[in-house]
């Protein structure tokens, strides 16, 4: 599957640059001139990975990074610092405020796209196990497999979603916005009601493994994951 790469530089050679070596290797690349383009670029399509740079004209890469670290759907995204700022201070404030990888200019073409396959590589769970467990519950994401207390059970693509998210937070209050951005997207237009539908599915293949009332009903927020 194609990986998308958003880059937010203000130069436009270095971008127009990077964008034309990421597509060659097969990327799907989104630019961004300025801290607020990517907010909107953010908007539309949620990035494998993000490249910024410092410099931006509106705000810092810093400032820009602390917003996505506070955004509940894109705030795991693994983020590159490329900047011209080689100091050790700031490469450890851009570490500390939430970046993952900090290059300085100029950087290798070679040497970033090395990175850039390191991140996607730890973050789409070559390097971590997929395998979540919650009493009883097993789910192996990468084979989309999910079993209860040993006894396989079939769920749609968007069941399955939906169970991953709750695996993820037990015993956490997701709102329906929550949910709604994090399996449909933030700028698709669904309304709350397929949220309570899906639910609804979802307790139904759980029942056959008397697991429904698992998922608890926050009445006029959300749900949970609460073993009962």
């Amino acid at each position: 599957m194609q990986n998308n790469i958003l880059i937010v530089e203000d130069d436009m050679a270095i971008r127009e640059m990077m964008a034309f070596s990421l597509r060659r290797e097969g990327f799907e690349t989104y630019k961004a001139s300025s801290g607020n383009e990517a907010l909107e670029q953010l908007n539309q399509v949620h990035p494998d990975l993000i490249v910024i740079d410092w410099g931006l004209p509106d705000m810092s890469g810093i400032d820009l990074i602390d917003m996505i670290r506070r955004d509940d759907v894109i705030k795991e995204v693994p983020i590159i610092m490329l900047t011209a700022r080689a100091e050790e201070s700031d490469k450890v404030k851009g570490l500390e405020r939430g970046a993952d990888d900090y290059l300085t200019k100029p950087a290798s073409m070679l040497e970033l796209m090395a990175r850039i396959r390191a991140h996607l590589r730890r973050s789409s769970g070559f390097e971590t196990n997929h395998r979540i467990e919650y009493k009883g519950i097993v789910m192996d994401a990468d084979a989309h497999e999910v079993s209860i207390d040993g006894n396989p059970i079939n769920l749609s693509l968007t069941e399955f979603k939906l169970l991953k998210l709750f695996l993820q937070n037990p015993n956490k209050l997701l709102a329906r916005e929550h949910i709604l951005n994090h399996i449909w997207g933030r700028n698709t237009f669904v309304e709350d009601r397929t949220v309570d539908v899906h639910i609804l599915r979802l307790r139904k293949a759980l029942k056959k493994h008397h697991k429904e009332k698992w998922i608890q009903t926050i009445r006029g927020v959300g749900y949970k994951l609460a073993h009962t």
